[in-house]
């Protein structure tokens, strides 16, 4: 049986591009995150030509939510060195992400940062970024939005929710909080280690708000009511349900920051800017314009199955091959959709952005 307790950093998702038709709210989140990545572009120390340029890409997803801060970054850059040094892309998430949409996107999509530029390259690692996986002082830029929100495994069963956020079992709850602050400090470590001397680091990731609100209730409390009702219904058992998690979390701005509190530095890494934001809800602004309740419920229904569906589905015996995964999913988005339909309302969306300057020895 597979377990979410298996995963490294970010979760599988549900592949053939799904992902990048569905979302709509991370891009929304990456509008105040770019314009830091293009000053670090613009400001980052460069090595000597004719050194290749890295940038590197930790979480890429499917690669739809890459393309404008990549091409960004580079057009930034090609001001700087011209068109004929080589520019490394170098796209990581974990083995089970769909490579082929990523790749597919980068090579067809008109607004890839590839087209027209014969000079950069892209490539992709399939592995963690909760451990080293390119070559020690190798990267100028590195940029990570959605990402780090996932944990490298999942510390402990959520009896209550499907999130961590919104559980009242104290034992989960202190579980989730240690491992948090223990991924946060080995994604530091391992990027400390990948980042030349001077080079940027930017990361956008799920956040809680001044008060502590991970945001997000309405559609997390759909899910759960929808998940209790396919156990109800005897299509998952007791203990698949209680398997059945997802392995987030939201940071504070003390979080983000906690590492750094001893010196100003960790893993040679020291912070240039933080904050803590709410993102728009692009989906609520789509229902204030058409008034459609189902199209609402359908359309976080959909975010839903995208980016966290196949975590759940994670929880069943057979895991990702069980023979239920597939109909579990659609099930389970249906079931949400009608329920968010009922009462449309705005989701708080917190995220946190942090920009890291990798210091010298």
């Amino acid at each position: 049986m597979t377990s979410p307790s298996t995963l490294l950093g970010p979760a599988p998702m549900e592949g053939r591009g799904v992902y990048n038709r569905s979302s709509t709210v991370q891009a929304a989140g990456l509008s105040p995150a770019v314009p830091l990545f293009e000053r670090a572009a613009r400001t980052v120390p460069l090595a000597s030509a004719p050194e290749t340029i890295v940038i590197a890409d930790y979480g890429a997803s499917e690669g739809r939510n890459s393309l404008v801060p990549m091409a960004v970054a580079i057009d930034c850059l090609r001001e700087r060195v011209g068109r004929h040094r080589a520019i490394s892309v170098v796209h990581t998430d974990v083995p089970g992400n769909d490579f082929n949409a990523l790749f597919q996107v980068s090579d067809t999509d008109p607004d890839s940062y590839l087209r027209g530029d014969p000079a950069t390259f892209a490539s992709a690692v399939g592995r963690s970024f909760y451990q080293q996986i390119l070559p020690s002082g190798d990267v100028t830029l590195g940029w990570s939005s959605w990402a780090v929100q996932w944990l490298s495994r999942m510390p402990a069963p959520i009896p209550d929710q499907v999130q961590i956020a919104y559980s009242h079992d104290p034992a989960a709850r202190a579980a989730y909080s240690r491992q948090a602050a223990e991924d946060w400090q080995m994604f530091l470590v391992a990027r400390g280690r990948e980042l030349r001397p001077g080079g940027r680091l930017v990361v956008l990731t799920m956040a809680l708000d001044d008060t502590g609100n991970f945001g997000y209730r309405p559609v997390l409390e759909a899910m759960y009511e929808a998940l209790s009702g396919l156990a109800d219904q005897g299509y998952v058992s007791a203990d698949e349900m209680r398997r059945m998690a997802i392995p987030t979390v939201g940071r504070s701005r003390a979080d983000l920051v906690a590492p750094f509190s001893e010196n100003g530095r960790f893993a040679d890494l020291s912070i240039e800017r933080v904050d803590v934001f709410l993102s728009d809800d692009r989906i609520w602004c789509e229902f204030e314009h058409d008034r459609d309740a189902t199209a609402f419920g359908a359309r976080w229904a959909a975010f839903s199955r995208a980016s966290v569906f196949p975590t759940l589905a994670l929880g069943l015996d057979g895991g990702r091959d069980d023979p239920r995964a597939a109909a579990f999913i659609a099930k389970l988005e249906a079931a949400t959709a009608a329920r968010l339909a009922v009462a449309p309302e705005r989701m708080v969306i917190p995220l946190g952005m942090i920009v890291l300057v990798k210091q010298p020895r």
